[in-house]
């Protein structure tokens, strides 16, 4: 089985639109900004053998603020230029979905359809529901403190401040250090 590493999309991948101290998705591509730390953070996971998943919550599509061909025109903005291997999206609102994070579906789908071995996995996302979604599939979730004006994920979980320092922290776990 192999070994994953799960990204949020929104405020991990791409820059976050914050309003209020709130995150964002853009709207179109036109408003899409990568993280510049996104390309070579991603090419180094991939470097060390990881399955690359997308887990996005996209509840704007549910709502009727943003269509599901906008959400996925972004995808494919980006998966021309990262390296990822697969996107997981929940355009769902509520909570009456098994896929929409907290929960834990998008991730598990994905362990069920790729062969992936969660206990072996990570998950970096930048909002409390992205690290619970994490430590209920049971694989290390790493938060990227971006200092959002919402609660902190509750314990355990690493924090970082970019995405590349989740990288940093991955490859030190591959190589036994801590």
């Amino acid at each position: 089985m192999r070994r994953a590493v799960f990204l949020d999309r929104d405020g991990v991948l791409n820059e976050a639109i914050v309003r209020g101290g709130k995150p964002y998705p853009p709207q179109t591509v036109a408003e899409m900004v990568m993280s510049e730390d996104a390309p070579p953070a991603l090419a180094s996971l991939k470097a060390l053998g990881f399955f690359l998943v997308v887990v996005t919550n996209q509840p704007d599509v549910a709502r009727g603020t943003q269509t599901r061909a906008a959400v996925d025109a972004i995808n494919a903005w980006l998966a021309a230029r990262l390296p990822f291997d697969a996107v997981y999206v929940c355009d769902h609102d509520g909570n009456a979905c098994h896929c929409r994070k907290p929960k834990p579906g998008m991730l598990t789908d994905a362990a069920r359809d790729h062969g992936l071995h969660l206990a072996s996995s990570f998950m970096i996302g930048d909002r409390y529901r992205d690290i619970e979604a994490g430590q209920a599939a049971g694989v290390e979730s790493i938060w990227i403190d971006r200092g959002y004006k919402e609660r902190s994920p509750e314990l355990p979980y690493t924090r970082v401040a970019s995405l590349a320092e989740a990288a940093i922290h991955i490859a030190k776990r591959e190589h036994g250090l801590k």
